[in-house]
């Protein structure tokens, strides 16, 4: 019963399959190789789009360097306050930027609000001297609470970025978990929307160590492979990413992936809501299950040897946080997640005393 993290899980079959055929003989390195190539051709036809394709090995690098990529460092990068980005990258984006403002950002469940965002705007204007300049928007699609933008939302926040010269990223690490639950395409998700750039993650979600960095206007990436290299990012053993991603995206496998370990998460969350005790503060919408379980369950789960993490008070307001019996966690189904590991889970729950 491992609900700690979706990178727990090791790869899909079909991408070890790749990555061994990938082994054999030899090819030319630091992406100058066939599937590297084919993985970036990949990528375009999957956003319906001529973009700039850039693989990576790390979620934080991804991110970190695509917000350089936009943001100067006297620049400010407003973004939510449990956002990724600001409190699980070591500082990543400040140092690959030489120095840019997190600005954190508030709002329900993990998401920014229009207003929070119309606000820092309003506290940040252009050419003040004295203060960072508005630079990028960073959303996080699935959000840290594992809730979800609707795309009226998405719309609404990068129209009123874009309206004050601000460009805007998303950290997609579950992108492919709120594309599945959504129904919609990649495409009217990411550039449809009014996103600049894209930290495309597959990690998560069936890859061993790959993620991508899409820029939909490529005039913005002119210096990124610079970036990149400079950064420690550029693999000598290319071909490996491109194996990877290349199978991740082949015949929708990355969606096949994203649907079962949000299915898992919804089997999670439908038992737990039926055991005494339980809170589940607010729906569950990719592939993440925030719960508020009594005191003698989170015993009861962990002699068992199930792992999750607790999580705080992180999310909920005052009403909803947990009193002294009782405790807060999240719990991450992946696509390596088993029905019955789910099923134990809450049998546990709902026999506990």
């Amino acid at each position: 019963m491992d609900f700690a993290s979706d990178n727990s899980s090791g790869a899909s079959d079909r991408v070890l399959a790749a990555l061994m055929a990938a082994n054999a003989g030899a090819a030319m390195p630091y992406g100058a190789d066939p599937w590297t190539a084919a993985a970036e051709k990949a990528v375009q036809e999957v956003f319906e789009r001529d973009c700039a394709v850039f693989l990576l090995p790390t979620g934080t690098a991804a991110n970190a360097l695509a917000l350089a990529a936009l943001t100067p460092p006297h620049g400010a990068i407003f973004c939510h306050e449990e956002a990724h980005i600001a409190n699980d990258e070591c500082g990543a984006p400040e140092f690959y930027s030489a120095g840019a403002k997190l600005v954190g950002l508030t709002g329900p469940q993990g998401r920014i609000s229009l207003e929070s965002l119309e606000g820092a705007l309003a506290r940040f204007p252009r050419g003040l001297v004295k203060q960072v300049q508005p630079s990028a928007l960073s959303i996080t699609q699935a959000t840290e609470c594992g809730t979800l933008y609707s795309l009226d939302e998405l719309d609404a926040l990068c129209a009123a970025a874009h309206g004050a010269g601000v460009r805007v990223h998303m950290d997609g690490a579950r992108f492919a978990n709120a594309v599945a639950r959504l129904g919609c395409s990649p495409a009217r998700m990411s550039w449809g929307a009014g996103v600049d750039v894209l930290s495309f993650g597959a990690t998560k979600n069936g890859t061993f160590c790959c993620e991508a960095v899409i820029f939909f206007d490529k005039a913005l990436a002119q210096d990124f492979a610079f970036r990149r290299k400079r950064g420690g990012h550029t693999l000598s053993k290319g071909r490996f990413l491109g194996a990877q991603m290349s199978a991740y995206l082949d015949g929708g496998h990355w969606l096949d992936l994203a649907r079962h370990a949000n299915a898992m998460a919804d089997r999670l969350a439908q038992g737990l809501a039926t055991c005494p005790g339980v809170r589940l503060p607010w729906p569950c919408e990719a592939n993440e299950v925030f719960a508020i379980l009594p005191r003698a369950a989170d015993s009861a789960l962990k002699a068992a040897g199930a792992l999750y993490y607790p999580w705080g008070k992180r999310g909920l307001t005052v009403s909803q946080s947990p009193q002294a019996d009782e405790v807060f966690v999240r719990l991450v189904a992946s696509f390596a997640t088993k029905p019955q590991e789910a099923d134990r889970f809450i049998e546990i729950v709902r026999s506990a005393k």
